[in-house]
């Protein structure tokens, strides 16, 4: 079920909530639990097995780990836990992959069932991951009941798409946690503000994107390869964090404060600060769970930029298995690596500087986005080689006027406000200034029914990072 769909907006949701909200206090989280399953049973029922014996095996596996008093035994138990949750992602998500490259690299023709990877398993898997580790560091105590693991796992505002909950974060939330009107107001609120973001301008610029992308290189000039690329990068941004932003609402609504996932990443001046804003959630599991475990930066130099070379591999495989996804994550890895060398990244100087390092960056993340987005690495190369005018064999179909209209460019208007931190204080407004709060609820309303109606009108839309 889709957050940005009509069953979801006017039915489950509303259903959720007045049961929630009405229920006793002991039963809200079996409330939610039961909608958690429901909701993701919806899409894909035939993996609930998947996901309830996740649950089981880390349920199992804290519960060994935090009665043995072995150092050698919990060790051992961690890790058999660790390697069933990852059994689990390797084969629904990459065992495809590796048995097409074992085909390509030995000229083999090895036949195997194509299997197909269940929504959200590299959220939901990460998060179990999360609460094993922690249980074994003595961060949190071992969860007793099931259902209250089974919550954590499989929580639907972020079951699908994220952000990342650690479960240190949210440990003490799901035993206890208050819901009160500011919160479910602000909740409301932030929901509506992802919801117009995804529908509003990711959508809408998406819609430039695919047509460029699904283009040959040769039938494009380097302006249009520009726009498609730009299209791109505020739409995978305004899709993603608009999930967030609705995902974050939606656990507002029920007493939850999850962590922020962006924090303007747009305006970043280094690919380091970049990824301090970029999938916060992401970013600090893996310098938790691996960075930190790895040696972090309390190591040589040399191991160090390891360190970095092997988290940021990591990541790129975790977004997909394809290799454009891990040259997209060694891209990143590489100048993070140079800024550190250089110090780049702390390089204090006047708006110069300021400008230079910001144009830097920007070149940066867009030119990665194109590996993200394009479907091999060959028509990724041609396509970055096309926006620096070195494709020469040009038999162009449309000027680049055909691949965007009015709309759309309103909403590349839009992109570039909301991803500046213009707006970020528009929820915090006081009660004592009732006119600008009234004005704010107003513009909020328009942006609801604007996002609706696009619902209503549109065919299904999946979220960018369902696929992850």
């Amino acid at each position: 079920m889709l957050f940005s769909s009509m069953t979801f907006v006017f039915m489950f949701l509303p259903i959720v909530c007045a049961a929630y909200l009405l229920a006793r206090k002991e039963l809200q989280n079996y409330i939610l639990l039961i909608a958690s399953v429901i909701f993701y049973a919806w899409g894909e029922p035939r993996y609930l097995a998947i996901m309830f014996l996740t649950i089981l095996v880390n349920y199992v596996g804290a519960n060994y780990i935090s009665r043995s008093k072995n150092p050698l035994h919990r060790k051992l138990l961690l890790a058999v836990t660790i390697v069933a949750d990852l059994s689990f992602l390797f084969y629904f998500k990459y065992f495809n992959f590796v048995m097409d490259n074992i085909n390509a690299a030995f000229n083999a023709n090895l036949t195997f069932i194509d299997v197909v990877m269940p929504i959200g398993i590299s959220f939901y898997t990460f998060q179990a991951l999360s609460y094993v580790v922690d249980v074994y560091r003595g961060e949190v105590q071992v969860q007793k009941d099931i259902y209250k693991l089974a919550l954590y796992i499989c929580l639907f505002p972020q079951l699908i798409a994220g952000p990342i909950v650690k479960y240190h974060d949210v440990a003490e939330q799901i035993s206890d946690r208050e819901v009160t009107f500011d919160k479910v107001a602000y909740g409301v609120k932030r929901f509506i503000i992802g919801l117009a973001k995804k529908m509003l301008i990711a959508n809408t610029l998406g819609a430039v994107a695919d047509k460029i992308f699904t283009q040959p290189v040769e039938q494009f000039d380097a302006l249009t390869a520009w726009i498609g690329a730009i299209a791109y990068s505020f739409q995978l941004f305004y899709d993603f964090s608009g999930y967030s932003d609705m995902a974050i609402g939606l656990g507002a609504i029920f007493g939850f404060k999850f962590l922020e996932n962006f924090n303007y990443p747009y305006i970043s001046k280094s690919i380091t600060e970049f990824w301090r804003r970029w999938h916060i959630s992401l970013s600090t599991w893996f310098k938790e769970y691996l960075y930190i475990p790895l040696g972090g930066n309390r190591v040589s130099k040399a191991r160090n930029y390891f360190n970095l070379f092997v988290v940021f591999l990591a990541t790129g495989f975790w977004h997909g298995a394809a290799w454009n996804f891990i040259f997209w994550g060694l891209w990143h890895g590489m100048f993070i690596i140079i800024e550190k060398a250089t110090g780049w990244h702390k390089k204090e100087g006047g708006a110069g500087l300021k400008i230079t390092q910001h144009i830097y960056c920007i070149f940066a993340f867009v030119i990665g986005w194109v590996m993200f987005r394009a479907d091999t690495m060959t028509y990724a190369w041609n396509y970055i080689k096309n926006m620096f005018g070195l494709v020469r064999n040009h038999k162009i179909l449309y000027e680049y006027a055909y691949y965007i209209d009015n709309i759309e460019i309103l909403a590349f208007i839009a992109a570039v406000l909301c991803a500046m931190p213009i707006f970020n204080k528009m929820l915090e407004i006081k009660y004592e200034r009732k006119w600008l709060r009234a004005g704010v609820n107003i513009w909020l309303m328009i942006l609801f029914i604007l996002s609706a109606s696009t619902i209503a009108a549109s065919t299904y839309n999946p979220f960018i990072y369902f696929r992850f």
